[in-house]
């Protein structure tokens, strides 16, 4: 059995980053406002004094763009993180940080401090996705950077978006396949959410940005989801945590904003994958359709008020369908038998 993996988060709010994208307000969403070195022993230990016996954990530099803050302070925290690598309390580092803020000395140092994950914000690969959203680099610069940290044996994570000013579905499914072709082993998918104290939030107030619906970004997400899973890309996470003050009237504007928007994107990728096969069955009236599920996605798989379930009976006009969890079936993947009843 694999070993639970921990990430302790310590969030760096803003610190480094050279321009403000129009839909970041990083203050909000991770709750802090200010940020101390002195703060990051006690959370670490506070973290490992919970954490289960034999668990992988890693700590990871979250918020900014953790490569672009003071080159002394960066190190500082390297020094302090590493330093519970050597006592072996914990196994590894990671951060987040942007593409233009990736070169040779700033990986040497991120290797010697025992930095093992970086990952980037690849929130789109068009040059025009880009510039509505103010990034303030290219496509070419983030497959550079890409191609930098896989050259020095760093693990890569990817952090795309849907929804963002001028994007299309054609160009989200562009950004996830970039992702998987350049060699990244994992990714995050956030559907765009209007945050308050934004320049998209002034936009979505005038009319020159409107936010997707809940149940496009769904559909958005699922379609560039399904190419990261085809490509053995291990998912970190859908949407922004519930717990990232999204409730708020002060932090949360529009868009769409759902406790449980990661739920409600496997559902609809289970429900195309369990489709697609069944277009190549002869379903009668009278099939019984077992699906065979990983654990834990009963849930995903039959929909929230059963909507799966629903559409998939009316779209086909099986008897009845059943979820079956199976330890063999792996994650993102269903067995299906469809047989006559007797």
């Amino acid at each position: 059995m694999a070993k639970k993996h921990i990430n302790i988060p310590i969030f760096i709010p803003h610190l480094g980053c050279p321009n403000q994208c129009v839909f970041c307000n990083q203050r909000s969403i991770s709750g802090v406002t200010s940020f101390s070195a002195e703060s990051v022993i006690p959370i670490i230990e506070e973290a490992l004094s919970t954490a289960p016996i034999g668990a992988e954990t890693e700590i990871a530099f979250f918020g900014g763009s953790f490569t672009g803050i003071d080159r002394d302070l960066m190190i500082k925290l390297l020094q302090i993180a590493n330093g519970y690598i050597k006592q072996g309390r914990v196994s590894s580092i990671r951060c987040s940080t942007r593409p233009d803020y990736i070169n040779s000395e700033i990986l040497d140092i991120l290797s010697e401090y025992g930095v093992g994950t970086v990952e980037l914000g690849l929130q789109s690969y068009s040059d025009k996705v880009l510039v509505a959203s103010k990034r303030g680099h290219t496509s070419k610069c983030e497959r550079e950077a890409c191609e930098l940290i896989l050259s020095r044996g760093i693990r890569l994570g990817g952090q795309m978006m849907i929804g963002l000013p001028s994007a299309t579905l054609e160009d989200e499914l562009a950004t996830a396949r970039f992702i998987a072709e350049v060699g990244a082993n994992e990714a995050r998918i956030y559907p765009t959410v209007v945050l308050c104290d934004t320049e998209l939030c002034e936009m979505a107030k005038v009319g020159c940005y409107m936010p997707l619906a809940l149940d496009s970004a769904v559909e958005r997400s699922a379609a560039a989801l399904e190419i990261l899973i085809d490509a053995g890309v291990k998912i970190l996470r859908i949407g922004l945590c519930d717990s990232e003050n999204l409730h708020s009237d002060k932090t949360y504007f529009s868009g769409p904003n759902h406790p449980a928007i990661g739920e409600l994107v496997e559902g609809e990728y289970y429900y195309r994958i369990i489709r697609e096969r069944l277009l190549n069955e002869k379903i009668t009236s009278q099939c019984a359709i077992t699906i065979y599920a990983p654990v834990g996605q009963t849930s995903k798989i039959i929909g929230q008020s059963k909507k799966n379930k629903i559409r998939i009976l009316r779209e086909f006009g099986a008897a009845s369908l059943r979820v079956v969890e199976d330890v063999g079936v792996k994650p993102y993947s269903v067995l299906l038998i469809a047989e006559e009843r007797k």
